[in-house]
């Protein structure tokens, strides 16, 4: 039986889109087929999101990816102005992301498993697996009680999931910690971060934990209404969106319907101009992460005119679309929305 250190030993590595040119690659696909034509299609699209000086780029993630090794390719696209506003699962903002920034990692299983490491022994060493990557458990307890810590800190009442992730953003740089975490670069370059199902994730353990000290004391909670409102308010304020989705699921839904409820408050606001998702989530279950982006026109919420939906495994897909836009370069004169300031402004009128 392997050790706790010896499975522990081989660290997953983020892949870095500035280090790649994929350029060359992604424009021979164009005359290939199936998958390939239309990654390289997403990619073309992605790239006109960059170059359209009125649009907002929302980067929807599901899906284990910051384990998986994608937190630079999404870091660097924080730093060079190529998303404006995340909406995400928990599980990759605060178990993935924020577990990094602490100083803990995620490590390779594949080689430990067909060493003949079963998942009981994993759970008796306090191992957790997701897929072929592993992580320490005692350490996850601490990125728990680390959000329950801030819980315990903000003055007790509703907030939403991007006020809460910001709270974290700013523990971050007070701690002088995770120079590379998605949660303090947004913060920093005042992004956006929502995560609709927020206590499906370390920081719903956190919280959970909060509540039961609390009794019936004020508490710190999550205001999912909130959440909607804020995001909202991002169509609102930039009517011109596009929307990179990578897998499905709630944040996939909620951002997508974030233009019937401009409509709903009495603002006009167009479709989501550009639509790509990278999915490997088959049609034929009915499920909405296999919903296509042209069904989603039905219900008035992704113009048709550039939208690509991409049949691949993320971990594939996306650093390729994601270098090409960066190597294209159209980044560098982008200006930064800083959204978060949306928010203050919000308080300052009231």
């Amino acid at each position: 039986m392997l050790s706790k250190e010896q499975l522990l030993s081989r660290t997953v590595e983020h892949f870095d889109i500035t280090q790649h040119n994929v350029t060359p690659l992604v424009e021979a696909m164009r005359d290939m087929a199936f998958s390939a034509r239309d990654l390289a299609r997403a990619a073309d699209i992605y790239n006109r999101m960059l170059n359209d000086q009125d649009c907002g780029i929302i980067l929807c993630l599901a899906g284990s990816l910051i384990s998986a090794g994608l937190k630079n390719t999404f870091a660097e696209m924080i730093r060079s102005r190529m998303v404006d506003c995340i909406v995400s699962t928990g599980a990759n903002i605060v178990d993935q992301d924020f577990f990094e920034a602490l100083g803990f990692r995620h490590y390779q299983a594949e080689d430990r498993l067909k060493a003949g490491m079963d998942d009981n022994e994993l759970r008796e060493l306090h191992i957790d697996r997701i897929y072929d990557t592993l992580i320490d458990e005692d350490e996850l307890r601490i990125c728990d009680e680390t959000v329950k810590q801030l819980a315990d800190e903000l003055p007790p009442r509703p907030y939403s999931s991007r006020e809460f992730i910001r709270e974290m953003g700013r523990y971050l740089v007070e701690q002088g910690k995770g120079e590379d975490s998605i949660v303090r670069l947004a913060y920093e370059h005042d992004l956006p971060i929502f995560c609709p199902a927020f206590s499906d994730c370390s920081a719903g353990l956190g919280i959970v934990s909060h509540y039961f000290e609390r009794g019936d004391e004020a508490k710190t909670s999550f205001d999912s209404a909130k959440d909607f409102y804020e995001l909202t308010q991002v169509k609102i304020h930039n009517p011109t969106t596009g929307i990179f989705m990578i897998g499905g699921g709630v944040p996939k839904n909620f951002t997508q319907d974030i233009v019937v409820a401009s409509d709903i408050l009495g603002h006009d606001a167009p479709m989501h101009k550009y639509a790509i998702q990278v999915t490997v989530a088959d049609v034929r279950d009915g499920a909405l992460s296999s919903s296509t982006l042209k069904e989603a026109s039905s219900w008035g919420k992704v113009d048709t005119a550039f939208e690509q939906m991409v049949y691949s495994e993320a971990t594939l897909a996306v650093p390729l679309i994601a270098a090409y836009g960066y190597h294209q370069g159209a980044w560098r004169n982008r200006h930064a929305r800083r959204f978060s300031k949306i928010y203050e402004k919000e308080v300052a009128a009231k």
